[in-house]
């Protein structure tokens, strides 16, 4: 089997303040422009969003409206052009990339619709996996890995590969990685777009014990039907975002209005 290269350790930065009543992401005035040629195109203007800890929020827009740009942001993939981003007490509005890199992997669970797994590694080692970057000792990643594929459910596929579990049992060892960290967020880029309707119920419910149990989940999608499932919903369109209290009355709101 092909051994996974333990890579050198990456400049640390202090993830801040990770308790109280500092919030998990807050945004001001942010602002994203890219450059196309001699246009510039803004993705993000001036959004301001707060998120606090232990909430399960989902962001919901169509296609162009922004919503990966924000996701980019809110997982540290990509940096604000303009405005302030905080992330659990700390600014990465304009760190270099080998701290976003750190910031990533310590304080962020990523959750991708694709699964991102490694076929050739079982269960247990595609969720150790972030763990290996933080330098912790085997004995100690695999233990964590296994109380994480409990945690979800898989305790007794810990040994299987990819190839051998379902579509949903995949999202369930991505979530269980996205876990092993004990990050200050879940960060769920569209969990659901390759699962059946069954998988997806199982999911949608695992988020939301992960909820209840006070982790704080930020859930992107273009479905209403899955957004309804968090507690709070942030639709954008056109890049500019509001909060409402139910994803209907974000839908409900038309088109160009801001509350």
């Amino acid at each position: 089997m092909t051994a996974v290269v333990e890579p050198a350790a990456s400049a640390s930065i202090d993830p801040g303040p990770t308790h109280g009543s500092t919030p998990v992401i807050e945004m001001v005035d942010v602002g994203k422009v890219y450059a196309a040629g001699s246009l510039e195109v803004a993705a993000l203007r001036a959004v301001s969003i707060r998120i606090e800890r232990g909430e399960f929020v989902a962001v919901v827009g169509p296609s162009g409206s922004g919503k990966s740009t924000l996701m980019h942001i809110i997982g540290c993939l990509d940096v604000p052009t303009s405005g302030a981003f905080h992330l659990a007490g700390h600014d990465v509005s304009g760190i270099s990339e080998n701290q976003l890199s750190d910031v990533r992997n310590r304080m962020i669970g990523f959750v991708f619709q694709q699964f991102n797994l490694l076929a050739y590694l079982p269960a247990w080692r595609n969720v150790e996996l972030p763990l290996v970057y933080s330098r912790m000792a085997p004995d100690e990643r695999r233990e964590r890995a296994l109380t994480a594929l409990a945690k979800v459910g898989l305790a007794d596929r810990a040994d299987h590969r990819p190839g051998e579990l379902s579509g949903g049992q995949q999202q369930r060892v991505a979530i269980a990685r996205a876990l092993v960290t004990e990050p200050a967020l879940i960060l769920a880029d569209e969990p659901t777009g390759n699962l059946d309707s069954t998988s997806t119920a199982e999911v949608l419910a695992l988020l939301e014990d992960l909820h209840l149990e006070g982790r704080t989940i930020v859930l992107i999608t273009h479905e209403t039907d899955v957004a309804t499932r968090a507690s709070r919903v942030i639709q954008i369109r056109d890049g500019q975002v509001w909060t409402a209290d139910e994803p209907a009355l974000a839908a409900s709101a038309p088109a160009g209005s801001q509350p």
